[in-house]
């Protein structure tokens, strides 16, 4: 597996730290739910995934305001933000990972190129959400993993 020794830092601290991750999904569709659950006893510390790849399953779901898709787009700050909110909202975990981006090889536009992914992270009782958007280079599944390890690393930072 591609991602197993990041994953396996990231079952510990999680694990060190008494939480479960969720995450809430788009550009990716599964793909970091798929690494984090590749392992062995990571039932000890995932709790579930939410892959919203509409408008409406962000909104349904996550509870992502539709003035936010509206204004923002799904590939913004403000929509991946409600996202990891949402998830933590709707699930048991404490820590929580949330993606929205354009993996190609079409959707792009000059403002949003293809390769541009928003990801956010939140712990449960802290007020603070972390975001930042990325640019990665390459094909669709090169975009995905891209995200991908960077959602794991996120965890990682925000657990140590």
């Amino acid at each position: 597996m591609k991602f197993e020794l990041l994953v396996s830092q990231v079952g510990q601290r999680l694990i060190e730290h008494g939480a479960m991750v969720v995450t809430a999904e788009s550009c990716t569709g599964g793909m970091i739910a798929e690494a984090l659950t590749s392992i062995g006893g990571s039932t000890a510390w995932f709790d579930r995934a939410y892959i919203t790849y509409s408008y409406e399953s962000k909104t349904e779901m996550l509870g992502v305001n539709e003035s936010t898709l509206q204004k923002s787009g799904a590939v913004s700050q403000q929509c991946v933000e409600e996202m990891v909110l949402g998830a933590l909202q709707q699930s048991h975990a404490n820590v929580s990972v949330a993606c929205s981006g354009i993996a190609g090889p079409g959707g792009g536009s000059v403002d949003k190129p293809v390769g541009t992914v928003w990801l956010a992270w939140a712990v449960q009782g802290q007020t603070e959400v972390v975001s930042q958007q990325f640019n990665f280079d390459g094909d669709r599944e090169a975009v995905r993993e891209q995200t991908t390890e960077a959602a794991l690393e996120g965890i990682l930072r925000l657990l140590n």
